[in-house]
């Protein structure tokens, strides 16, 4: 499943640095890119994959529990591509969050709607805004962990790529369990 993936080296940065976030986000490191053939075959599907990119794709370091996934959303494409849902064998519950502010604080919650990466634009995951949210992780994940990922499109396209595992002290926002955290994206 992940065979379709092809990752270009665009930077060289050393993950030792963790702690100057400033150099880690200032340099891309990977890009990864679909292949225009899927083993569906349908066209499709496969048009919009191969027109996303992600750059600079980690996932910042935990021993239990939740961890999200972070970088570049880059759609080469003239239209539209929208991220509904997506997987990873790391966790069983993967969902598309957004943080938003309520009663003066941080939260986060599911992203209705998912990822939508405009035409020729992009669309940045970060700590403290849109991420790919992991709930259960089933191993913990170390730096320089490399952990695969499967974004759903909508249309029914799959992007496959491999985010690095980083540390991260993270934002500082909330968690909301009373929420519904369906993840129905589709």
């Amino acid at each position: 499943m992940f065979s379709r993936v092809i990752v270009v080296v665009v930077g060289v940065a050393s993950l030792a640095a963790c702690g100057v976030q400033e150099a880690a986000d200032s340099v891309p490191k990977q890009v990864a890119v679909a292949s225009p053939s899927g083993p569906s075959g349908s066209s499709g599907q496969s048009a919009a994959a191969s027109a996303l990119t992600i750059t600079d794709p980690w996932i910042k370091t935990t021993k239990k529990g939740m961890t999200a996934a972070f970088g570049t959303l880059v759609n080469d494409s003239g239209t539209a591509v929208t991220v509904v849902s997506g997987s990873s064998p790391l966790s069983p519950k993967v969902e598309l969050h957004e943080v938003v502010e309520s009663g003066g604080k941080m939260v986060m919650q599911p992203k209705k709607g998912g990822f939508v990466i405009p035409a020729k634009s992009s669309h940045v995951l970060k700590p403290g805004g849109d991420h790919i949210m992991l709930m259960g992780v089933t191993e913990e994940v170390k730096p320089g962990a490399e952990v695969p990922f499967t974004l759903v499109l909508e249309g029914g396209g799959t992007f496959a790529f491999t985010a690095m595992g980083k540390d991260f002290a993270g934002g500082k926002e909330d968690y909301q369990p009373g929420m519904d955290m369906s993840g129905d994206h589709g």
